[in-house]
């Protein structure tokens, strides 16, 4: 059965992220991460209380997305890799305002989401590495520069050190309970020149600017909280 798009581009049933549902899923997020760990934030007064702002996460571990939407002093709507969304996490998800995206390719329609919300003003939560790696942000892909000049949100570098944390851990793949973990939040910065160029050129500049400023704020949130980016 085929699927007709309206106006708007998004395919006929489907709903824009809600931002009622992101609440929710902040308030769920801080009982669960405070209940379960010790997280420990520093600078979320640095998020711009209202307005579009994009927050730039590391990602070392599985734990990073739900940690950040929990502390985070806004709610936070993620982009998920669509693969997550499968059983009763789909409709989850979904409910929380998540946006599952495609990494396939061009994923229009998480395109079309994630830019719905920061015309909103609301927070839109990316890791740019893509994918769980070392969470030093050595890798980006040009997705949040693509977001954050088309719609001049500030980005908000986010670091989470603490969640590889394997020494012991009584659930595998989680770190110990009563762990703490840290997410220090730094300070916004516009990731365009603000010259209104959106040029391959210009992206890739942007996609410069912006790894030099989360690799600035990982090191320096390392020498805050004493800590390396995973503790083996």
């Amino acid at each position: 059965m085929s699927q007709e798009t309206g106006r708007s581009g998004r395919t006929a049933g489907s709903a824009a992220p809600s931002p009622r549902g992101a609440e929710v899923g902040r308030r769920i997020g801080v009982g669960l991460m405070n209940g379960l760990w010790r997280p420990r934030v520093l600078g979320a007064g640095k998020v711009p209380p209202t307005g579009a702002a994009i927050l730039a996460v590391n990602h070392s571990h599985l734990l990073d997305g739900p940690m950040v939407m929990g502390v985070s002093p806004r709610p936070t709507h993620f982009l998920i890799k669509k693969e997550a969304f499968v059983g009763p996490l789909d409709p989850f998800l979904r409910g929380i305002g998540q946006v599952a995206v495609d990494r396939s390719g061009t994923d229009r329609k998480a395109v079309t989401d994630a830019l719905g919300v920061l015309a909103a003003g609301g927070v839109l939560g990316i890791f740019p590495e893509g994918t769980r790696g070392e969470g030093d942000f050595t890798s980006l892909r040009a997705g949040l520069a693509y977001f954050a000049v088309r719609s001049g949100a500030p980005v908000v570098p986010v670091a989470v050190l603490g969640s590889a944390e394997k020494r012991g851990r009584l659930i595998s793949g989680l770190p110990p309970l009563r762990h703490r973990v840290d997410v220090v939040f730094g300070d916004p910065f516009d990731a365009g020149d603000r010259s209104g160029r959106r040029t391959r050129a210009a992206l890739d500049e942007a996609t410069v600017r912006i790894q030099e400023r989360l690799a600035a704020h990982l090191e320096k949130a390392r020498r805050l909280t004493g800590r390396r980016v995973t503790l083996e």
